[in-house]
């Protein structure tokens, strides 16, 4: 497996995997105002608005491929202006892949990235408590879970939808 930046023509393949809203959701928790949207609607947040991202040049979406083509896919972005801590958000992989350690090894590769390449000292993630499969990829992966007074909480189909935070250190991924 491999990475490589997202192109535009990534979106129809990306989009079908999201069979239903709930798996829509869990992919994009409520950064779309609508369900189904099309290839240019991602596209233009993707490629037009930054991710909605308000800082300049902090957006930076993924594709994940192997030798068959496309097979996952997830954006990295910086928190706190520092360049120092970033986010992995809008994680997926192809739904005829998972559970097979296609997210796993994406999600190791992006945290590689982010270290070696992009000099973080931290990586972060949420994950909805409801997705378990995706929480038990990111431990197997080698994130913690921060400890929380409070989760962060999202509505979505009128029930509320807890948010697990984690990490990865600079040192915890050198071990």
């Amino acid at each position: 497996m491999y990475l490589r930046p997202y192109k535009k023509d990534d979106a129809k393949t990306i989009l079908s995997w999201c069979e239903d809203e709930e798996v829509f959701r869990k992919w994009t928790s409520d950064r779309y105002d609508s369900y189904p949207i099309t290839e240019t609607e991602m596209n233009h947040k993707y490629l037009d608005c930054n991710g909605d991202c308000t800082e300049a040049d902090n957006f930076y979406p993924f594709t994940a491929c192997d030798e068959d083509g496309i097979v996952g896919h997830f954006i990295l972005r910086y928190l706190n202006g520092d360049h120092k801590t970033l986010r992995i958000g809008f994680v997926i992989v192809d739904s005829k892949k998972r559970g097979c350690g296609y997210g796993k090894r994406m999600i190791q590769l992006a945290i590689d990235y982010s270290f070696l390449i992009a000099g973080a000292d931290k990586v972060t993630i949420g994950v909805f408590d409801n997705n378990k499969q995706a929480y038990n990829c990111y431990k197997a992966a080698g994130f913690r879970d921060v400890q929380q007074e409070k989760k962060a909480v999202c509505e979505m189909f009128g029930k509320k939808w807890s948010i697990s935070e984690l990490y990865i250190s600079r040192e915890d991924h050198a071990s």
